[in-house]
């Protein structure tokens, strides 16, 4: 499916028919993906290179590595009547001291098989790139050296891309705004795909308003994009990694929407650090060290086929992908090779008295940087410096992280890891909290095995109730199915009139617990803003929890929330009618008023006093402030916990 052509350029009549006549006879045969490319060639002027292999032919501009055209069988696949045309880097190699452009593979000299160039803007200290939003001949964003490379092999359907960032010590600090890829694409795209829900027809004409409800987890979509159901031809982002992107495997991204210019072209993306969902950080030091290579991932286009199948073939392309990486004609930058990377494996064993069969489900391992205190580099508006930012793996887009699935045994195996020192950590379905050991060191090229690992998750004594499912997102409760519908936050007053009312023991938090804890709306005419949400404001919203003691309880308890999104501050706590504290120091990230089911997750707990507490009936209620209906918050799963162990003494 992906770059058949039926009629390949050869040098003679006779050639020329052999080669349909294989073509044809693939086909017949099932042949479907087969390519017949011709070597690759680099053609070089003043202002651009174009790369070529017989299907692709990528022009790349020297003055700042934009891909200024990808064509497939000398068919456009880009466009350039949509604001930034193209594709491109929002941190081009732009606003340095010195530009640099050169062929780094080519292919003269290995037989046409691949060929690559590249453009390296030197920073000299100066401000390099813009990023989404910045203005052209505005100041740039961070003082770091940047080069952009493309490649191209002889068998390829698509162009690869990959960035290296450089900050030599002797350079500044400064910090990244948000930086990703963007490829704007031709008009006849008008099926967009981005995971298994959001598969849609999504032609100009039918644009939505609201770009947020596209958005998706990176890690469990690497590969995405755009097909036409008129010319049957897909162009697809595939990252056969993502150990270069932020924020780890529960990071919440865009991947593709329709551009907000009149034109609203169809857009695919590969954001590596934004603001979105919490946002991630990179900031540098002045006298720092540090480089990172984003990439390479492909720009893959395929055709004769309706979306499914051509959504699929992208699918089965990312395999291939995923095999070859790390890619070996990548030399010259932050890049170890095969031979230089180390597999981590291990055996997790869970240590739970109060749930000995626990498994480990859905299991997803990881080796990760060590948390660090992130300095701001700018002042405020007010010209005060914030304070500094608390960087753990899922704010981090400055370093790498490699995480790989495990099995309901425990047993996990991370391939493909950078030399370095990480901090081991893990999470499962069904375990409040995450396994995490420090102090990791791998060596180039040697296998590290960690043998069996005791993962005891923190219990503060006896569970008396849970609610929901311990798995970093609200996908288990009511509403959920389709978290990304932005009216979801005004929906929720109609489904719940009189509020949650939910009976341990009765109730079912699939159908009684409702997955956004947001004010009550009370106006009739609140409405939904594209980009804003919800404005209008609602009325304090409490969510009871009931439930019995056989006995009065004789020591504290402890009510733990994971807390996976939201936009609250605080949530009030009563028991019995009684005050019982603040759960307060609430994240804001944007997950509620961006139509997401998760952002960042955190734990909160907070002691309840025994004498609150009765022999027989119960009720805890959580109240969310009134207020803008999309300050809310979104759980993951509530526990309650009496305070038997000793090392709870002191909270």
């Amino acid at each position: 499916m992906s770059s058949i052509s039926l009629l390949p350029s050869f040098g003679s009549r006779r050639t020329g028919f052999l080669a349909f006549a294989a073509a044809f006879l693939a086909l017949a045969l099932g042949g479907v993906g087969t390519t017949y490319a011709q070597t690759v060639t680099i053609t070089e002027s003043e202002t651009d290179y174009v790369l070529a292999n017989g299907t692709i032919t990528a022009r790349v501009l020297k003055r700042n590595g934009d891909l200024a055209s990808l064509k497939h069988r000398g068919v456009e696949m880009l466009t350039d009547r949509s604001g930034h045309a193209g594709g491109y880097w929002s941190h081009d190699a732009t606003g340095g001291k010195q530009l640099i452009s050169r062929i780094t593979i080519d292919p003269k000299s290995n037989s046409g098989a691949r060929a690559e160039v590249s453009v390296k803007g030197i920073s000299g200290g100066k401000l390099m790139g813009h990023g989404p939003g910045v203005p052209a001949g505005a100041e740039g964003d961070l003082p770091v050296d940047i080069e952009i490379r493309w490649s191209l092999g002889k068998d390829d359907s698509g162009v690869y891309t990959y960035c290296t960032f450089d900050h030599p010590a002797e350079y500044p600090a400064g910090a990244f705004t948000e930086a990703r890829f963007a490829a704007k694409l031709a008009a006849t795209f008008d099926w967009m795909t981005v995971d298994a829900k959001r598969d849609k027809f999504y032609p100009a004409t039918l644009r939505e308003g609201d770009k947020y409800v596209y958005t998706a987890v990176q890690s469990e979509n690497p590969a995405y994009g755009w097909s036409s159901t008129t010319t049957k031809t897909g162009v697809w982002l595939i990252n056969s990694s993502v150990e270069y992107l932020s924020g780890g495997p529960t990071k919440v991204e865009f991947l593709c929407h329709r551009d907000t210019t009149p034109v609203a072209a169809p857009i695919v993306l590969n954001y590596w650090r934004s603001s979105h969902y919490g946002g991630a950080d990179l900031a540098v030091a002045a006298g720092e060290k540090w480089t990172k290579t984003v990439g390479p991932f492909l720009l893959y286009v395929n055709t004769d086929g309706d979306p499914k199948a051509l959504a699929n073939d992208a699918r089965n392309q990312w395999k291939k992908e995923a095999a070859k990486w790390p890619y070996d004609w990548v030399a010259g930058v932050d890049y170890p090779s095969r031979n230089e990377r180390s597999t981590v494996k291990g055996r997790l064993v869970l240590s739970d008295p109060q749930a000995p069969a626990a498994k480990t489900p859905n299991l997803r391992v990881g080796l990760t940087p060590v948390a660090y205190t992130a300095p701001y580099t700018k002042p405020a508006a007010n010209g005060t410096t914030p304070p500094a930012r608390q960087v753990n793996w899922q704010t981090d887009a400055k370093h790498y992280q490699f995480w790989a699935r495990g099995d309901e045994s425990g047993a996990f195996s991370i391939p493909q890891v950078r030399p370095g020192k990480y901090t081991l950590r893990a999470m499962t379905d069904g375990v409040l909290g995450e396994f995490a050991q420090a102090d990791v060191v791998v060596e180039s090229g040697k296998t590290v095995d960690l043998g069996t690992l005791k993962w005891t998750p923190v219990r503060r004594g006896k569970q008396l109730w849970e609610v929901g499912v311990p798995n970093r997102n609200g996908s288990e409760f009511a509403g959920a199915e389709n978290f990304w519908e932005p009216s979801l936050p005004l929906e929720y007053a109609k489904r719940f009139p009189g509020d949650v009312n939910f009976t341990v023991g009765k109730s079912d938090f699939r159908k009684d617990w409702f997955f956004q804890h947001v004010p009550h709306n009370e106006n009739p005419a609140a409405k939904v803003e594209p980009f804003y949400g919800i404005r209008s404001a609602g009325r304090p919203t409490p969510y009871k929890i009931h439930f019995d003691l056989p006995a009065a309880a004789r020591v504290d308890a402890i009510l733990r929330l994971a807390i996976c999104g939201g936009g609250a501050r605080e949530i009030s706590v009563s028991v019995n009618d009684q005050p019982a504290g603040k759960v307060d120091q609430l994240l804001v990230d944007g997950a509620i008023t961006r139509h997401s089911i998760q952002a960042l997750w955190y734990e909160r707990e907070l002691r309840i006093p025994a004498a609150l507490l009765n022999a027989g009936a119960n009720v805890v209620t959580l109240t969310v402030p009134g207020g803008p209906i999309n300050n809310g918050v979104i759980y993951d799963y509530l526990r309650l916990e009496l305070a038997e162990d000793a090392r709870t003494s002191g909270l």
